[in-house]
């Protein structure tokens, strides 16, 4: 285990279970990724997957105070 994986489990030891567990499943979904096939895209969403690329390829991004707006939003 490299120094930094070492810190990071010591840090997210000192969290709650919850939060513990939320970031075990982030971990283990990064460590399969490119290992399975992809998952299917909802068919519901499929617009918005498009449309948010298309941005991409614009190169329209969000600015930094939208941003911050956006996770001020999740505080409340």
């Amino acid at each position: 285990m490299t120094k930094l994986l070492d810190q990071a489990f010591e840090t997210v030891c000192r969290l709650p279970a919850h939060n513990q567990d939320a970031i075990a499943r982030a971990m283990l979904v990064l460590a399969k990724s490119g290992q399975e096939e992809p998952e299917d895209i909802d068919p519901d969403h499929l617009p918005d997957i498009l449309e948010s690329l298309a941005q991409a390829r614009r190169r329209e991004f969000a600015t930094d105070a939208e941003i911050a707006a956006a996770f001020r939003s999740f505080e409340k």
